[in-house]
């Protein structure tokens, strides 16, 4: 069993810090680790392996007291509450704390940054995001029970067409060749999103937007048909 153990974590490290993996040497801030949770919340899930270094060296966790400061920030300063399971590893007699947040499907998870200051934030890679507002408009739309009824109007064929020839568009870009405010573009884009048209990239400290490689969404979130989901017509 020990022998399994050890295997296990070092192959975790192994793999080094990414969208769905973090180490922390220690936790003394629960406010600050619950941007963590509710990134990976948000995102993919993932795993925070406590009392281990940056580098990859494992310092062990000290006291039981960082079990409590992340279930306080998965319970006190994550909004709505991040789901967690603990497992505790002992490795080359040090211990190892596990935690894995699932991703979650009640979206978006805010945590609070400063009193009465809630963020949501999204895992890119190995960093936490500050999740823009194309996202909360996405997630909220995927909350509703009834199918976007979608204007297929020239700012959508714009948008579609410029996105053929290019590999990808930001909103100011997108906001100036179609001549209409940044709030209309978030808007169409945030549509598109939800339907699976297009998708959401981060690429030197900027989201932009991509051609779907993949089926449209229905309104669940779920991979389907367009028809399934919205009323789309063109005017």
């Amino acid at each position: 069993m020990i022998n399994k153990e050890i295997h296990y974590i070092k192959k975790l490290i192994a793999e080094g810090e990414h969208q769905q993996l973090d180490f922390k040497f220690e936790i003394s801030d629960s406010r600050k680790i619950a941007k963590t949770l509710v990134a990976f919340a948000n995102t993919d899930g993932g795993k925070l392996l406590i009392g281990v270094k940056d580098n990859g060296n494992i310092a062990g966790v000290r006291t039981d007291e960082e079990y409590y400061m992340v279930e306080a920030a998965a319970n006190m300063y994550c909004k709505p509450k991040v789901t967690l399971e603990f497992f505790k590893w002992t490795v080359e007699g040090k211990a190892v704390l596990e935690v894995t947040i699932a991703r979650s499907i009640e979206l978006p998870h805010y945590a609070e940054v400063e009193p009465n200051k809630w963020l949501a934030y999204i895992r890119v890679e190995d960093t936490n995001i500050l999740a823009s507002n194309i996202h909360l408009k996405v997630w909220k739309k995927r909350q509703q029970v009834k199918g976007i009824f979608l204007h297929f109007t020239e700012k959508e064929k714009i948008l579609l067409k410029y996105l053929e020839t290019n590999p990808s568009i930001s909103i100011t870009k997108f906001s100036k060749i179609s001549m209409i405010t940044r709030k209309t573009a978030e808007n169409i884009l945030a549509n598109l999103i939800t339907l699976g048209l297009i998708e959401i990239t981060f690429d030197d400290q900027h989201f932009l937007y991509v051609l779907s490689k993949e089926k449209p969404r229905n309104h669940h979130g779920f991979r389907g048909s367009c028809s399934l989901v919205s009323n789309c017509r063109e005017i």
